[in-house]
């Protein structure tokens, strides 16, 4: 193996693509000190005593190449200030400290909070990520993010890794902490400052400008995952995916946790717990069980935990040894060493890419054991991620991975793996704002243990609830430890929760064409799928106070509900804030007047899932089946009271899709003062995209339209169009309408919103829970009496009644109250 870093040539493919050195224009320079102005909010601060600075990319910053704003330079003896259109720097030119180095960020943002001085960390950070999840029960701390309340951040660079001219890691000349040692030199700072108020999603947009995009995901991650911790045979994984199937509960992903390998070796070749082999007792043929799995559907991931190398007994021992100049006779166990290029580039070659040939499609990374290596400063799980990610782009496939997260710049190699949660509501709990502000560090794909790990205890609603999160979670992984009685199969469990788990496990499929398109938004655009609500609302400080709500791409708001049920009312509850506006909740059609805090109740069978006026959500439609293929048949929801607009993209799957010349592009507006809504023509074609379709188009939430005419290039078409009373929705299906046609839909005397219809729903809440019949006459006397729903809660709350149906009762009746 060799001693040193850097000294053999890694593959093309593994080498980063970068941009690390900015333009003369931006850089302002001293004997010491380096200053680049990257954008008008983005500063980079270097100090160096020796007056060397870096130019290489790092771990976290690979690209520095950004066209310069425009920024005054005034310079004295003593003093030196830039300003921007939205910073002021001043800086008395001596080695960095809290007297001698501020920014201050200008716009208002706060009187004095938003004055940085060297050294400060920043108060009310929003928080951003943790590496791992594992073993916690309820919350655990943070890492700071990119944004704060106040305005500014910083992104400490000084210590990571750079890539060398071999594309390799290497430490930096003069690298080491902020503060040196007692008669110490002063070590070399790199700081990167982010000065953008609450302008979020810029901040976002310009870290991901310097540090790289987020890569898009191939489509089957978007759909269901089984996963679990057991000893499967393929006998029996088979026929689990089989019992999926026949409950018609669609997957798109197979893995298969450690026991795929050889667990049960020889002490003298370590533990088990690494393994390259197929455990053929259990697998006897793994090249066909990959076929299997791809003719039904299904991609195939494994679970490997690379800590102990490569030991004697594996197949690829042989072939790796001598790739790296070993005798395989002598029978020593290659070390892991993550360090060396030469040993990662045969331990892709050798040890993965056969596997890989042979089937898999991707790998789970579990790396557990540390962040420390033989290079001072190069944590294994970084390495891992890395190598694994861009050699999984090779041959033109769009690559993936999934691992844990590593620290800032990770989101290059999705797809997160969260760890071994407690199954607890306390856990659940936590995982809604854990996701969302993950996005503050531009972590947008977490993967959770839906239903937790590992200890805890037995609950349906808890199971069910955790489902529904994950459904509206970026991935979607059913997954348990070993224990006989943790498995997450929906049939093990009560038949209500076993209801509402199948049937979001469902919806999570018909969601995928809605969801692909967020993920080419999210590799485009900057945006994650899910973002806090501060994203939207910054300056509103209700969206600072509803740490479990998120936005789920661009048009639906969540409100997971993570806390048990009234038995007695049968429900549960979150309280929600609403943002200004008309609102829909997309499972039960009632609309929200906004601008405000309601509590809403839920029995099990949904969550509040809120669509905003105007919204266009695109969903799969027909039979459901697995995989996630591009649907021949699409549902288009539309909820009435605003204009919107939406361009559905699809793509050809390849390394390339990211491409417009590989994507189909479909428009679909909705004009809500013409009372119209066009669908199409689309743009581009793409191998695997139908070319012909059928459209099912519902415009939810308005009363019934007069006449309505339907055509496509000009011509009359015999749709099917009905209204749903009950429903408050116009339904139109067109069948096979070509690509390059545009659907148009017009109702002759526009569109009217439809009130709730609030006494039915009144009349389903009091047949449903428990309280006595005289109470519920009462109730229902008072609700259907035509009073002002002013009026009817004021009567209500005379009645002493309990707490949770008084709720309940207030958010049905005031839900439209102007």
């Amino acid at each position: 193996m060799t001693e040193t870093t850097g000294t053999v040539r890694l593959p093309d493919h593994l080498r980063p693509v970068t941009s690390p050195r900015a333009r003369p224009a931006a850089v302002v320079r001293g004997p010491r000190y380096r200053i680049t102005v990257l954008t008008s909010r983005l500063l980079r601060l270097e100090y160096s005593p020796d007056g060397d600075f870096e130019d290489r990319a790092s771990q976290a910053v690979l690209h520095r190449d950004l066209e310069p704003p425009e920024f005054t330079v005034l310079d004295s003896d003593g003093r030196l200030e830039i300003l921007t259109e939205h910073l002021h720097l001043v800086y008395d030119k001596g080695e960095f400290a809290p007297h001698g180095l501020s920014v201050k960020v200008l716009g208002g943002v706060s009187n004095y909070h938003s004055v940085w001085h060297y050294g400060e960390e920043g108060e009310r950070n929003l928080g951003g990520t943790a590496r791992t999840l594992d073993g916690v029960d309820g919350a655990c701390e943070l890492e700071p993010g990119l944004m704060s309340r106040y305005g500014f951040s910083v992104l400490d660079d000084s210590s990571t890794l750079v890539f060398d001219d071999d594309g390799w890691l290497a430490p930096r000349t003069g690298a080491g902490s902020k503060t040196a040692g007692a008669g110490s030199a002063p070590a070399r700072v790199d700081l990167y400052f982010f000065g953008y108020g609450r302008d979020y999603r810029t901040c976002l947009r310009d870290f991901y400008r310097i540090s790289g995009p987020t890569p898009l995901v191939p489509r089957f991650a978007l759909g269901n995952w089984w996963s679990r911790y057991h000893r499967y045979s393929e006998e029996e994984y088979r026929g689990v995916i089989e019992r999926f199937a026949a409950e018609r509960v669609p997957l798109s992903v197979a893995v298969l946790d450690m026991d795929w390998h050889l667990t049960e070796i020889d002490p003298a070749h370590g533990s088990g717990w690494t393994g390259y082999t197929w455990n053929r007792e259990l697998f006897p043929d793994p090249e066909g069980f990959a076929r299997w799995l791809h003719g039904r559907g299904l991609a195939l991931t494994l679970n490997v935990h690379p800590a102990d190398g490569i030991a004697a007994h594996e197949d690829a021992y042989e072939r790796t040894a001598l790739a790296l100049g070993l005798d395989p006779a002598a029978g020593e166990a290659i070390a892991f060493d993550p360090a060396d290029p030469q040993f990662l580039s045969a331990y892709l070659r050798e040890v993965h890419h056969p596997l890989e040939d042979a089937g898999v499609d991707f790998w789970w990374l579990d790396w557990q054991s540390g962040p420390h290596s033989r290079l001072r400063g190069l944590d294994p799980l970084w390495v891992l991620n890395h190598v694994h990610f861009l050699d999984a782009a090779r041959e033109g496939r769009l690559p993936l991975t999934f691992s844990r997260y590593a620290g800032p710049g990770s989101h290059r190699y999705p797809i997160g793996f969260s760890g071994d949660t407690i199954v607890t509501w306390e856990s659940l709990a936590f995982q809604p704002y854990f996701t969302a502000t993950a996005s503050n560090v531009g972590y947008g794909w977490w993967s959770h243990d839906i239903g937790g790990h590992m200890g805890g205890y037995k609950d349906d609603d808890l199971a069910a609830r955790w489902v529904q999160l994950g459904v509206f979670s970026p991935i979607t992984r059913l997954h348990s430890s070993s224990m006989p009685f943790t498995g997450k199969e929906p049939w093990r469990f009560r038949p209500e929760a076993r209801a509402a788990m199948e049937e979001f496990l469902r919806l999570r499929h018909r969601l995928v064409p809605y969801l692909h398109t967020m993920n080419h938004r999210a590799a485009g655009e900057g945006r994650p799928l899910v973002e806090p609500l501060y994203y939207e609302h910054p300056e509103a400080a209700e969206a600072y106070v509803a740490p479990n709500q998120f936005l789920f791409g661009s048009e639906l708001m969540v409100a997971p509900i993570v806390s048990p049920r009234d038995r007695a009312l049968n429900r549960a509850s979150v309280t929600v804030w609403l943002p200004p506006g008309d609102w829909f909740d997309v499972f039960t059609g009632t609309r929200y007047r906004g601008g405000r805090w309601v509590r809403m109740f839920r029995t099990l069978e949904s969550i509040p899932v809120l669509a905003r006026a105007g919204a266009i959500l695109p969903l799969a439609a027909g039979p459901l089946a697995n995989g996630t293929a591009c649907p021949e048949r699409i549902t288009v929801r539309v909820f009435g009271g605003a204009s919107g607009a939406f361009e559905l993209v699809e793509d050809d799957g390849s390394g390339a899709a990211a491409r417009r010349e590989h994507q189909v592009r479909t428009p679909i507006a909705f004009d809500w003062n013409a009372g119209s809504l066009r669908v199409g023509p689309a743009q581009g074609t793409a191998s695997g995209v139908p070319r012909t379709r059928a459209w099912e188009v519902a415009i939810e939430g308005i009363a019934r339209p007069g006449t309505v005419r339907v055509t496509a290039g000009g011509r009359e078409l015999e749709a099917v169009a009905e209204y749903d009373e009950q429903a408050a929705a116009l339904r139109v299906t067109v069948e096979g309408l070509e690509a390059a046609e545009a659907l148009t839909l017009t109702a002759g005397d526009g569109f009217r919103l439809a009130s709730n219809r609030t006494v039915p729903a009144v009349e389903r809440l009091l047949a449903d829970v428990h309280a006595e019949f005289a109470v519920k006459g009462e109730v229902y006397a008072r609700a259907a009496s035509g009073a002002a729903p002013a009026a009817v809660v004021a009567a209500l709350a005379g009645l002493g009644l309990d707490e949770g149906l008084f709720g309940a009762l207030v958010e049905l009746i005031l839900a439209d109250a102007g």
